[in-house]
């Protein structure tokens, strides 16, 4: 069980979430097996849950520096599986290869870990509007309120 009992509660709803979801994920920059590993960093939570007018899930991403560094071996894992650097047969000039590496090793051409910083910003977005359909997803199926009232009450 997680550390919020009203997420436990809606197990169903969040597995129709994440199926309806799916298509976003392919839109994004991130495969499944990294929104695996960001969703398992993110935890969501019910901001003002006593205000029915300014309630609203919210996604809450302060783990995620914790997995942002393994996003990339994530992707790099999958390009050596798919048949090397740029997926199936194919090769990318930016895809991390060796003369990426010497370049990096002399501090020329790196990022200074912008592309870090990009890509837990892009999670942040992604997961709130993670957070945004499950709220919506909620309150079409008549859920919201009591979902709502529960976390008031806890307090």
């Amino acid at each position: 069980m997680s550390d919020n009992p009203w997420t436990d509660r809606i197990v169903g709803e969040r597995m129709t979430v994440d199926q309806e979801f799916s298509a976003r994920i392919e839109e994004s920059q991130f495969s499944n097996q990294q929104w695996s590993l960001i969703m398992t960093a993110t935890e969501f939570e019910i901001e003002h849950p006593d205000e029915p007018d300014r309630a609203r899930i919210v996604a809450d991403t302060d783990k995620l520096d914790g997995v942002i560094p393994e996003l990339e071996n994530v992707q790099a894992g999958m390009g050596a599986m798919a048949g090397g650097p740029g997926g199936p047969g194919g090769s990318d000039s930016s895809d991390g290869g060796i003369v990426d590496s010497i370049m990096g090793a002399l501090g020329m051409g790196g990022d200074d870990g912008s592309a870090e910083a990009e890509q837990r910003k892009a999670a942040e977005r992604l997961t709130q509007e993670y957070a945004d359909e499950l709220q919506s997803h909620l309150e079409s199926k008549g859920r919201w309120e009591s979902v709502r009232e529960s976390v008031a009450d806890g307090r």
